[in-house]
């Protein structure tokens, strides 16, 4: 068992360092009760169609203007520096409407539209201060733009 244990923790390290990088967070088989949520692709592609975490807020912070609001938000991938471009249409603090405008090449336009195709159902219909995403449709890169811009779209519909 411990010879077991102990090559499981030799392969760990090694991924870790290769995860080192290229600035991948990467999450190993947790046990049991870990309440881990933070998670990076590579450039490898998954097929879900749409695996999903959304976090939420225990409150609202905030309130919001009613309208239509715009930002770009970046993120780094393995290719560089990325951004996505993220519209939100307000309703009483409530995202009524979501657009995302894709700015990748290569492969980020890959993970970006996967993104685009699956983040309307994870925001419409929730608080804008309740979302905050981790992954979606196999990407969790874009969600971290995707996250910054939500956040200056906050800031510029303060009410």
């Amino acid at each position: 068992m411990q010879d077991k244990r102990a090559k499981i923790i030799g392969l760990s390290v090694i991924v870790l360092i290769a995860a080192a990088g290229t600035g991948a967070v990467v999450l190993l088989n947790k046990p049991e009760g870990d309440t881990a949520t933070q998670s990076s692709d590579t450039t490898t592609s998954q097929s879900t169609p749409t695996t999903s975490d959304s976090s939420t807020t225990a409150e609202t912070t905030g309130t919001y203007k009613d309208g239509i609001y715009s930002a770009d938000g970046s993120y780094r991938s393995p290719g560089g520096t990325e951004t996505v471009g993220v519209t939100v249409t307000l309703k009483d603090n409530a995202i009524t409407a979501v657009n995302i405008e894709t700015h990748g090449t290569g492969n980020s336009a890959e993970y970006q539209s996967m993104f685009k195709d699956g983040v309307g159902a994870l925001t419409v219909g929730k608080n804008i201060d309740e979302v905050k995403l981790s992954r979606v449709s196999g990407s969790s890169l874009t969600s971290t733009g995707f996250n910054n811009a939500l956040e200056t779209i906050k800031s510029d519909a303060k009410a």
